[in-house]
């Protein structure tokens, strides 16, 4: 059962990555709060909760105060607005949460950064769980104590640093994920290697075949428990130095620039978060081309390596408006946008000097890629 350790200054917790998890949960909650009393309120999607709703349930009592309450939200990124959180703090207020209140986050992303927001400012403050669902939740999002929910004009423009009590990732719950969600999800774990750690990058490189197995199997169990855990070492040893984004952690934004311009450009309705920082990773590779500070080999070995967890989903945008979008990225620094450039496997330097020029011509070669790479077979004449 690996356990992984987040020590920042403001909170100290652990990432347990385990199957079986949701069976013990009441035991796990009642350890964590060290005998004092609690109220759990579940927040969740509808999806969710129609899978594994009886396994969680399985160790608390059917009534009374230790009883979970469970509020439902959609999952998606066009419903992570202000709205839900003032319609879930609505809810909490009706159904008696007073400071006594754990929240507990059970999804993905979206419902972990809702619930993480709700969190830090429901009665100024109240403790929260994380129990991600799902491979990009496990792996990145649940972790770290980035919360907040998205704007029109930008994603995460709104939220705070709040981290959990404890993050428990139960991978029973990604057996339910649809093929293209795990994949999804395996593209952080793919951005993780690129990133910081040549192993992990090398070892996805490897064994694609096996993690992305339709058919579960006792080798490809373990080594997608060997990716999650490996990649939350990544997140937990770039948060434990940086905690609130101030130099390395923007590391983990490789991608995310063109990503989120992609994500809005599309009304967060087309592709799923790790399809859209996929096409952000191959943009940023141009990028890094131009700049020479990959070769063409490294860039090769990335591509590749980001198709080997496809197909990903297409899009239609311009490059133009990509990169119109890039200026309301919440990395930016008095008006300059900070851009996290390759300089090898496992190696990225953060840059503030990226022109209007070269992420236009670098969405410009992503775009003709995806069309390219997408394009159907020409038929044979016969």
């Amino acid at each position: 059962m690996p356990s992984i350790n987040i020590k920042t200054p403001s909170a100290t917790y652990d990432v347990t990555i385990a199957s079986g998890i949701l069976r013990t949960l009441s035991s796990r909650l009642a350890k964590l709060k060290q005998g004092k009393p609690y109220r759990p309120f579940v927040i969740t999607s509808p999806d969710i909760w129609a899978h594994w709703s009886k396994p969680f349930l399985a160790s608390f009592p059917k009534q009374g105060p230790a009883a979970p309450t469970v509020l439902l939200h959609p999952a998606g990124e066009r419903f992570k607005r202000m709205a839900a959180v003032e319609s879930l703090a609505q809810q909490l207020a009706l159904a008696g949460a007073d400071r006594d209140a754990l929240l507990l986050a059970f999804g993905g992303g979206v419902i972990g950064d809702i619930t993480g927001f709700l969190a830090a400012i429901y009665m100024r403050g109240v403790p929260y769980v994380q129990l991600p669902t799902t491979l990009l939740a496990q792996v990145d999002s649940s972790l770290g104590g980035k919360t907040g929910v998205n704007l029109r004009a930008g994603k995460n423009l709104i939220g705070s640093f709040n981290h959990p009590l404890a993050v428990l990732a139960d991978t029973d719950t990604l057996r339910s994920l649809p093929p293209a969600q795990l994949r999804a999800g395996l593209q952080e774990s793919v951005k993780a290697g690129i990133i910081f750690d040549q192993r992990l990058f090398s070892y996805l490189e490897k064994n694609a075949a096996t993690i992305l197995s339709k058919k579960p199997t006792p080798q490809s169990e373990k080594a997608l428990t060997h990716v999650v855990a490996a990649s939350v070492r990544v997140k937990a040893d770039v948060v434990n130095q940086d905690e609130k984004e101030l130099g390395l952690r923007m590391i983990l934004n490789f991608g995310h620039t063109i990503g989120h311009a992609i994500e809005a450009a599309t009304n967060y309705k087309q592709l799923l978060h790790g399809e859209a920082v996929a096409w952000g990773s191959i943009a940023a590779l141009h990028v890094a081309l131009a700049r020479k500070t990959i070769t063409p080999a490294q860039a090769d070995r990335i591509t590749k390596t980001i198709l080997a967890y496809g197909p990903l989903s297409t899009f239609k945008a311009t490059a133009a408006k990509l990169v119109a979008l890039t200026y309301s990225d919440k990395k930016n620094r008095s008006g300059k946008r900070a851009y996290v450039l390759p300089t090898g496997i496992g190696a990225t330097q953060v840059i503030y000097d990226i022109t209007d020029a070269e992420l236009l011509a670098a969405a410009e070669s992503m775009l003709a890629f995806m069309r390219q790479s997408t394009a159907a077979p020409a038929k044979k004449k016969p």
